[in-house]
């Protein structure tokens, strides 16, 4: 099992930036296809971005394509979401989970924990 722990989240004008990152623990990080999912008030919690173990293949939500970037740093057990152009409807706390394969169905592993995620605000 791997853990995680989201950080980096704030408050920001709408065309700002902001990049959150996702810290893992254990060996088998490397391992693991990881995405970013979202949940705002009144909504579902929807993906938002993931990426394969090697990080040669990302995936996005139509919503934050061109604008937001998935990475990570297998070394350092690290995973990223830098966030540009920013409006306020993607406020929303933001969670890193692992991915069910292939990343493209945007399935976390795990459904029923989610961690603390990390606040992201947006005025307007």
């Amino acid at each position: 099992q791997v853990q995680l722990v989201e950080s980096g989240g704030g408050l920001v004008q709408a065309g700002g930036s902001l990049r959150l990152s996702c810290a893992a623990s254990g060996r088998t990080f490397s391992s693991y296809a990881m995405g970013w999912f979202r949940l705002a008030p009144g909504k579902e919690r929807e993906f938002v971005a993931g990426i394969s173990w090697s990080g040669s293949v990302t995936r996005y939500a139509n919503s934050v394509k061109d604008r937001f970037t998935i990475s990570r740093d297998n070394a350092k057990n690290m995973m990223y979401l830098q966030m540009n152009s920013l409006k306020p409807e993607d406020t929303a706390v933001y969670y890193c989970k692992v991915l069910k394969i292939p990343i493209a169905t945007g399935q976390p592993v795990d459904v029923r924990n989610w961690g603390q995620g990390t606040q992201v605000t947006v005025s307007s």
